[in-house]
């Protein structure tokens, strides 16, 4: 059943309307586009978080590349560079992509500038038991988190690394 303002439909035995919303395009009518952000520290950008970049816009509509403030890192540049540094690898005809620098929780950022998933890249066990605690955290907060996994040849890539070896990893380069 549809009404003016969106459609309106039943799953699991609830009912619920889905706006169009401002973002659907004449081309998808009714269709609900949605945003996502992917935050990282990224002190570097590697070839995994531009694979996963890669990947999320595949998937979603838009995607921010978030450069956050982590209290438990100590990054060799601000964000602000480091935000510089992301856009400067960024294909140009990656128009869905962009690039921001925040310093505060995720979850707020993607409340106040309706982004509606937080994309993480996992690249190990160790990675996935992390990154489901911080999924379940945002969760809590109204954030849901699609996982990547790492593509087999990126998987030994860390930005700790690339910092520490000054360059990437025989294993990854091209």
């Amino acid at each position: 059943m549809s009404t003016d303002e969106g459609v309106r439909v039943q799953l699991r035995g609830h009912e619920a309307e889905l706006s169009a919303g401002p973002h659907a395009t004449a081309r998808t009518p009714g269709r609900v586009r949605v945003r996502a952000v992917y935050p990282g520290s990224f002190d570097p950008f590697t070839p995994g978080h531009l694979d996963v970049v890669n990947r999320a816009r595949g998937l979603f509509d838009e995607v921010v590349v978030l450069v956050a403030v982590n209290s438990g890192k100590h990054p060799g540049a601000g964000e602000e560079e480091r935000a510089a540094a992301v856009r400067a690898v960024l294909p140009v005809e990656w128009t869905s992509v962009t690039v921001a620098a925040w310093r505060g929780l995720t979850s707020t950022y993607c409340r106040d500038h309706e982004v509606g998933v937080i994309v993480r890249g996992v690249r190990n066990t160790t990675d996935l038991w992390t990154e489901c605690q911080l999924a379940a955290m945002n969760q809590s907060l109204g954030v849901p988190t699609v996982f990547l996994p790492a593509q087999p040849e990126l998987a030994a890539v860390s930005s700790t690394a690339v910092r520490t070896l000054g360059r990437l990893p025989s294993s990854a380069r091209p």
